[in-house]
């Protein structure tokens, strides 16, 4: 492999890991976040806003409807708005974070409701605050299956990105249809697609292990 294929191939790596690193950051943060919200919000819960917890679970099932590609045209403006410009990593990270954030909630919110109801009522009982029953039992407990999540959501942000580059973003994607694709160079997609999916497993090894660490239970 020549110096400039290499440099080729290692400028896209980069990007992919750029856009998938800060998208997912920003993605994690925020959609834990709101899983938090409705979780507690919902009906029973710990701080009950039947309404505000209604609204919002609206808008994460409408923003879950819309498929990537959509949605990463439909955001152009924005993306144009808060990065300047439509095309690059730094402007796909925009609408991608936008797909993860509902998508990674609804997993961080199951994880959350699956925490045995018996262990938050014993908190209550012995007294303790609100918020440090989410902070000391329901996060802690559900803390395995938000990093699962986790998981399933950068593996999927993985995918995405490589999509995003079939419209100007970078990344492995943008390689593999410059090369693969309109050039027919085969042999580049093969080695974008084995790239790939050692990324992808790389990312499965180390979120099963993390998850099997923060297990208390086992």
């Amino acid at each position: 492999m020549s110096p400039s294929t290499l440099d080729r191939y290692l400028r896209a790596f980069l990007e992919t890991l750029t856009m998938v690193g800060i998208s997912a950051l920003i993605a994690i943060l925020s959609g834990l976040a709101l899983a938090l919200v409705l979780t507690v919000t919902a009906p029973s819960s710990l701080y009950p806003r039947p309404r505000l917890n209604k609204a919002l679970s609206i808008t994460v099932n409408t923003f879950r409807a819309i498929p990537f590609i959509i949605l990463l045209v439909a955001m152009l403006p924005v993306t144009r708005w808060i990065v300047g410009t439509t095309l690059g990593t730094w402007a796909a990270i925009v609408p991608l974070s936008a797909n993860l954030i509902p998508f990674f909630a609804r997993i961080a919110q199951v994880s959350l409701n699956d925490v045995d109801p018996g262990l938050i009522e014993a908190a209550r009982a012995m007294g303790c605050r609100r918020r440090h029953i989410v902070r000391h039992v329901l996060l802690p407990e559900a803390l395995p299956g938000i990093i699962g999540g986790m998981t399933v959501s950068v593996i999927a942000m993985i995918n995405a990105s490589a999509m995003a580059g079939a419209v100007g973003a970078g990344g492995l994607g943008d390689l593999a249809i410059r090369y693969g694709y309109e050039r027919y160079e085969t042999r580049v997609m093969f080695e974008v697609i084995v790239i790939l999916i050692a990324l992808v497993s790389v990312v499965q090894f180390t979120g099963e292990w993390l998850a099997r660490r923060a297990d208390h239970k086992r």
